[in-house]
């Protein structure tokens, strides 16, 4: 009997390269990878769900948990993690001096469902009292006009939300003034080639977020895997064997990021660097599986109900097959 012949689209992220390479195996699939940018998979996973697994947008996907129609199932293998401090960029000369000075702000963004926003969002309510409300979005692509919403979401008629000119990306309109910032999970180009009026907002962005995982114990979770539904109708021990591979391929590469005999990412100060995450953090900083973050993934679904998202409390056991929701033990 030949193993189950699957498409798999995810990113080329070191956690993920043993995989790819054949370093690890997922048992009883043989593969077909695909390396793709994150918004290129999505938008063809929630738009023709065209993948048999791949990485989802974790925003994207309780969206679609709530509406009860997701092409996919979810296992809580968490690729792509980020703190969004460093996420948020604002014109200097409009005189913000600190994040309550976002009140009243035209603020570019270019998914108001992207879950780099969702987080940002999340994070300036709780810690700095700005409301989603009280501040104008403008939603477009950050370096090519006309990006739309992959996922239609129904706000809050409280929040103001316009989109931007057809002919324009947010990054033109930053450097024209014509928004006050933007947040996203890029930085927008003017601020990469030194715009000399676009800055972040949290000027030293990793004492930020380093004071945030103190108080909050919150690493924030961007991407998933998925499966497609009626694959895990038909092969119910899948959701767990891809547990158990990707969780076996990030145990690879950070092996080899510890090894630093030769160095193996082309990054000074990785030995010390890799040291001040594990003292913040702990060991397993990158922890995959739900037990180890149930308190994050809490924290998200709340924010993306609270923020007009999902049209309904959406719960970790909805999100996640149940076989990957416990692991056995020897």
């Amino acid at each position: 009997m030949s193993d189950l012949r699957l498409s798999v689209a995810i990113g080329d992220y070191d956690r993920n390269r043993p995989l790819i390479d054949g370093a690890v195996q997922i048992d009883g699939v043989d593969p077909v990878f695909m390396t793709l940018a994150p918004e290129e998979i999505f938008f063809r996973a929630f738009r023709h769900a065209e993948f048999d697994v791949c990485e989802l947008s974790l925003s994207s996907f309780t969206v679609k948990t709530a509406n009860g129609d997701s092409p996919y199932v979810g296992v809580p293998a968490f690729l792509s993690r980020a703190f969004r401090h460093s996420g948020v960029f604002i014109r200097t000369d409009r005189g913000i001096d600190s994040p309550q000075d976002l009140r009243g702000k035209r603020i570019g963004c270019p998914e108001y469902q992207l879950t780099a926003c969702v987080w940002i969002r999340a994070m300036l309510e709780s810690d700095h009292g700005v409301r989603p409300a009280e501040v104008t979005w403008v939603r477009g692509g950050i370096e090519q006009p006309g990006r739309a919403e992959k996922i239609a979401v129904k706000l809050p008629p409280d929040i103001r939300l316009e989109q931007a000119p057809d002919d324009k990306s947010l990054n033109q309109m930053l450097m024209d003034g014509e928004i006050d910032g933007f947040i996203g999970p890029r930085s927008p180009s003017c601020f990469d080639q030194g715009h000399p009026l676009v800055g972040r907002l949290f000027a030293d962005s990793a004492a930020a977020a380093s004071d945030y995982y103190r108080r909050t114990a919150i690493f924030p979770i961007m991407h998933i895997l998925g499966v497609r539904r009626t694959i895990v109708e038909a092969q119910p021990w899948l959701p767990a064997a891809l547990l158990k591979a990707f969780e076996q391929s990030k145990a690879a590469a950070l092996a080899k990021l510890a090894d630093t005999s030769a160095t193996k990412i082309t990054l000074p100060f990785v030995e010390e660097r890799l040291q001040d995450a594990r003292t913040l953090m702990g060991a397993d900083f990158w922890s995959y599986g739900v037990a180890a973050n149930r308190h994050v993934l809490d924290a998200f679904l709340a924010a993306h109900h609270a923020q007009g998202l999902s049209n309904r409390p959406v719960t970790i056991e909805e999100l996640f097959h149940p076989s990957t929701l416990e692991g056995f033990k020897i």
